[in-house]
This record gives C-alpha cells, structure tokens and sequence, in this order.
C-alpha cells in the first residue's frame, strides 16, 4: 500500500473550491450587476499563499505552507478577483513559528533547505506529483518513507495542526483506496481503467504515468529492505 497526501482523499479541490466561488460570484453579482469576476484555485497564476498571508488568514510557516491560527495548515486556498474596489483589513498575522524546527527535522530527503526554502527537487510531494520524469530521483526514491502521492510530513509534525478540525464538506470525506493506495491495483491499470478510477480526484494530476511511476519504485524500495528481486 501506498500512502496518499490527505488533499487528495477526497474529490477535487479545485473543483469544491472552485464551486463555492463561483456561487460567491453568482451572490455578489446579484448584489452589484456590474460586478466581474475571476476564480483561482491553485492553478492560475496567483500567488495563492502570499496573497492569503496579505489577507491575514495566517503566515507563511518554515515548511512555507500557511498556517492559520483557527486550523493549522490543513486549509484550501482560493481566491476571487473582483472589479470593485473593497474596504480590505490591513492586519497580518504574525509568525508564530518561533524556534521550532520540527518540520525540517522530520523531513526525510532534506528538502526544507532551510527555515521558509524548499528544494523541490527533494521534495517527495512535489517529485511524487509534478515531476515529469520516467523514474523518480534516487535520493528521494530511496527516502518515500511508504508516500505514494505526496507527502505530509511536515505537516503532519506542525504543532499548530493540533487545532485542526475535521470538515462538514462531504465532498472532502475519503474515496476508497484514496488514503492508501493500492500499488498492485495501479501498477495493472489502463488508460481507461485509470480515467475511471480517479475521475474527479486530484490524483489526475501525476497523470498514469507518473502514478505507476511512483508504485514501481515504492514496490523496488520495499523489495530491497527484505532483500527480494522486484517481480
């Protein structure tokens, strides 16, 4: 079994996210018909975490996630571009990192270089998602610690996540076979069987390809540490 970065367990984000702002759209042009807009979740270019650190919804952490006070970093990020002028808040939220250190200690391929940089060449979540590569690098390949799709370690260490709360949005709530995957069952997959499987889930984005990618060199890693040829 694979494990899989929680973003992913559900249905896509960038599609929930995506819906409850175009209502919020819908609503504010009821209001102000002249009004227009523009949605941006995660892949327009919109510097998503920065804008909502200037929003003082939280700062930017030493794993550079946002972290708000309310929920930890386990939060989606959206963002509604408007023609209107707004009355904006002026207040930021202050790091509250302090000394800690957990996050750069806990990550296994040393991919926060240093406290607010990632290499993301290092990082497993990055390599295990964007990397168009046909075989992942050695150094993170030898450290995936079990991660399938992503990664979560730093999160996962991060004091400020003792406040998380779990979501009431049930299009968030786990897919079968999406918290650990099942690496025998996507290393068989097809085209067709692999557009069904992940229809509407974030795991589309490292594409079938990258996601045999990944199982082969979690099976190699496991085979490996008992001493066993791959089959």
């Amino acid at each position: 079994m694979g494990k899989v970065s929680r973003y992913a367990w559900g249905d896509d984000y960038h599609e929930v996210v995506g819906a409850k702002l175009r209502s919020l759209l819908a609503w504010i042009q009821d209001e102000i018909p002249e009004a227009e807009g523009k949605i941006c979740v995660d892949i327009q270019p919109m510097m998503d975490k920065a804008w909502a650190a200037r929003a003082g919804l939280g700062w930017i952490g030493k794993h550079t996630n946002l972290i708000t006070t309310e929920y930890g970093s386990w939060v989606f990020i959206g963002e509604l571009l408007l023609n209107l002028d707004l009355e904006y808040d002026n207040e930021l939220v202050a790091d509250h990192c302090g000394t800690c250190t957990l996050c750069i200690e806990a990550c296994p391929t040393q991919a926060i270089t240093e406290p607010y940089v990632v290499d993301s060449n290092q990082c497993i979540s990055y390599v295990t998602i964007e990397l168009r590569e046909p075989e992942l690098p050695r150094a993170v390949a030898e450290n995936l610690e079990g991660w399938f799709y992503g990664c979560d370690i730093c999160q996962d260490v991060c004091p400020w996540n003792r406040f998380e709360q779990t979501t009431n949005e049930t299009r968030f709530l786990p897919r079968e076979g999406n918290v650990n995957a099942s690496l025998a069952e996507v290393l068989e997959l097809t085209p067709e069987t692999y557009a069904e499987r992940f229809r509407g889930s974030a795991m589309k984005r490292a594409k079938l390809s990258g996601l045999q990618r990944n199982a082969r060199a979690l099976v190699e890693a496991s085979c490996q540490q008992r001493g066993q040829a791959p089959s």
